[in-house]
């Protein structure tokens, strides 16, 4: 018999003033891993294209074309994965899962008969999923950083479309890892509209000042149309081994740790 004066707590795991406690952020982190890790095991995602660029390029806006320009690369691409001979989903089209070049390029490989995936954040206005993402392939993430794990930890490719501070946090983050040779796989970037890249980033300069290697130039293409970019893509991704699913990026540190 329960003391009068006796009150029932939660378990810890079930208890939501806990979970969103300071104390508890760990767990909350570490669940931003394990979640997406646990889906695409599930779903058997193999690698992904990533696809950064601006949620405010509307296809009706000044800069619209880009939106209609990733929307097609999305589509040419997930054509061409579809018919690579593989049993596990090579290639799918990732992005942010916001609107504007995120939504094209969900909407491209939605057109072209393939699934697609929205790593969402939660933000307090422009940050809303897009209708074309799978549905079962639209992951939420509070924790910029853990949303640019996956980004990265299963990414094959990158494609940067014209964006804002996010598209550049999110693009010089893997090319960080690139520079660093962090992972034990390269990653393609294509940056996509030349006029907008060349204009904004000075990379010349960065040589110059001796911040950079004239070499690191050579980590990115420019490419101004589907075509193109689809081919510099294809030339690199066609000599991948295929790798188990999930296909990680493992650390060369933990890698080197290991052997």
């Amino acid at each position: 018999m329960k003391p009068p004066n006796a009150t029932h707590r939660p378990l810890a795991y079930k208890d939501e003033q806990f979970l969103d406690s300071d104390a508890a952020r760990p767990l909350r982190i570490l669940a931003e891993y394990l979640e997406p890790l646990h889906i695409f095991r599930r779903e058997h995602i193999h690698d992904t294209i990533v696809f950064f660029g601006s949620a405010r390029l509307a296809p009706d806006g000044p800069l619209g074309r880009y939106y209609e320009e990733a929307r097609e690369l999305a589509r040419l691409i997930t054509a061409w994965s579809k018919s690579l001979p593989s049993n596990a989903h090579r290639y799918i089209i990732c992005s942010g899962g916001g609107g504007g070049i995120m939504e094209a390029a969900n909407r491209g490989a939605s057109e072209a008969g393939g699934r697609t995936i929205g790593l969402n954040i939660g933000l307090p206005h422009e940050q809303r999923p897009n209708p074309y993402i799978t549905r079962e392939l639209s992951i939420e993430f509070h924790y910029f950083f853990m949303r640019k794990l996956w980004f990265a930890h299963l990414a094959r490719a990158l494609v940067a479309f014209p964006g804002g501070f996010g598209t550049l946090d999110e693009m010089f983050e893997i090319l960080t890892l690139e520079q660093t040779r962090k992972l034990d796989r390269s990653i393609p970037v294509v940056l996509y509209g030349s006029s907008y890249w060349k204009e904004i980033i000075n990379f010349e300069a960065l040589v110059r000042h001796g911040t950079i290697s004239r070499e690191d130039l050579d980590l990115f293409q420019f490419a101004d149309d589907p075509a193109t970019a689809l081919g510099m893509l294809q030339q690199r991704l066609t000599a991948a081994p295929e790798e188990g699913t999930p296909a990680f990026a493992h650390s060369q540190t933990c890698r080197q740790q290991r052997g």
